[in-house]
């Protein structure tokens, strides 16, 4: 972990579509330098996060200089630290599209990508974080 990082990602790395788009971020991140880390929830201990694996596999989770941010705040946090993505932070903070977004990522998305995982751990695809 890596404690010195301004801006943390909390994501499951069981899950192939958080663990591809953390990814990218990381490589990204790492390229261009930035004070980023990336911590997959299934190695890392959660108490320091002050989450249970069923809050971290729900949404994502970023600590940013101390502060915990949740659900699409978090992406919109780690965005905003990325010169490339900025602009995405910038739209989707507009007034009307925020409120919008925040309820499609948390209702439809992030739902979507939870239950999809919850099957994978069903069939035993993956352990239960």
């Amino acid at each position: 972990m890596d404690h010195d990082a301004r801006t943390r990602a909390l994501y499951n790395g069981d899950c192939p579509v958080c663990d591809k788009e953390m990814c990218h971020y990381a490589r990204y991140s790492s390229k261009a330098g930035l004070p980023l880390a990336f911590e997959d929830l299934n190695k890392v201990d959660l108490n320091d996060w002050g989450v249970t694996a069923d809050e971290a596999t729900r949404l994502m989770h970023v600590m940013h200089e101390g502060t915990l941010y949740v659900g699409l705040d978090a992406l919109l946090i780690l965005w905003e630290q990325m010169p490339r993505y900025r602009w995405i932070a910038w739209l989707i903070k507009v007034p009307g599209i925020y409120q919008t977004s925040r309820a499609i990522y948390t209702h439809v998305i992030a739902r979507a990508i939870y239950n999809r995982h919850q099957r994978r751990v069903a069939r035993g695809l993956v352990k239960s974080a």
